[in-house]
């Protein structure tokens, strides 16, 4: 009533006519002293938006809480926060499900799913996952292709490279880029099926890097699921962040994105830590923290069909 009032004119008296409320009681309350828990949310209501506003409204609750907390070096509730997005109708995007898969190559190139799902790993360069993903530049016909390599230890983005082919010299920029950066490493290497992987030159690659292989199964995009999550959120988050207009835009915005999931994209599972803050942690350590993944039932049942085809075999 008092926003109504104020910001549209409405009577007073006519409010609280139609809505059975007598003056008194509104105009008791309008002189209320406000205790101090509903001060604090109003300005935290504020906060609330702010970061709702900030981030192109990719925040959920739990993501907000998380950023909100270590912005402010706060300890909300996470429940405190959601009651608060509710009142104020402040919801996160919501992502589309991805249904397509890669088409398998020739069975004498590729290489056997050694990765089986485990997306965990101890430290840093001990598995690495990579894929290719394409987005349509708006009001074209125009496509762009971006080819990432992500970090199972700390999830990070090690390399990636943009081209408007999908190729194998765009896997090619990305790899000689992680090995630039990662000299030392010999990494699990898991990809798809896809012919840039498959090619004799790129397997002779990783070869001389000493790289083990490793590929996803066919139709099994699962297999490489950390990777197929990064393009959900990427696409996700990024079109809600940036406006994108045309290809320059798109190619600003994707690396403002990539800098921002490295950097700034405060993730629960590393104690409210960046990629980036984990695997340099990591790095200057010789143990490594380690951060379990959250309970996966999906995955469960994978290895326990697994282990039922040892068994039987």
């Amino acid at each position: 009533m008092k926003e109504l009032h104020e910001e549209k004119n409405y009577s007073i008296q006519w409010m609280c006519r139609y809505l059975n409320i007598r003056r008194s009681a509104y105009y008791k309350w309008l002189k209320r002293s406000i205790p101090g828990n509903e001060q604090e949310d109003m300005e935290l209501a504020e906060i609330v938006m702010k970061y709702h506003e900030k981030y192109g409204g990719i925040l959920g609750y739990r993501r907000m809480c998380l950023f909100i907390n270590r912005d402010h070096n706060k300890h909300y509730n996470v429940k405190r926060i959601h009651r608060i997005m509710k009142i104020m109708d402040v919801h996160s995007s919501i992502r589309r499900t991805r249904t397509c898969c890669t088409v398998a190559n020739k069975a004498d190139q590729t290489a056997a799913n050694i990765l089986h799902r485990e997306f965990e790993a101890l430290k840093p360069n001990e598995k690495w996952t990579t894929d290719v993903t394409e987005f349509k530049v708006p009001h074209s016909t125009e496509k762009l292709y971006l080819s990432a390599l992500l970090d199972l230890y700390d999830r990070s983005i090690i390399a990636w490279s943009i081209s408007n082919r999908n190729d194998n010299a765009l896997v090619s920029d990305t790899f000689k880029q992680a090995v630039r950066n990662n000299p030392d490493a010999h990494p699990l290497f898991h990809s798809d099926r896809g012919s840039q992987y498959t090619s004799p030159l790129f397997q002779k690659k990783l070869k001389e890097q000493g790289m083990e292989q490793s590929m996803s199964r066919v139709a099994c995009c699962l297999d490489n699921g950390p990777t197929e999550g990064l393009w959900g959120i990427i696409k996700t988050e990024m079109y809600q962040m940036y406006e994108i207009h045309d290809k320059e835009d798109l190619i600003e915005a994707i690396g403002k994105y990539i800098d921002f999931y490295n950097n700034r994209r405060y993730q629960s599972r590393f104690d409210f830590k960046t990629p980036m803050e984990v695997r340099n942690e990591a790095l200057c350590n010789e143990s490594p923290n380690q951060y379990p993944i959250a309970f996966n039932p999906r995955i469960v049942k994978y290895k326990e069909s697994l282990k039922n085809k040892a068994q039987s075999a």
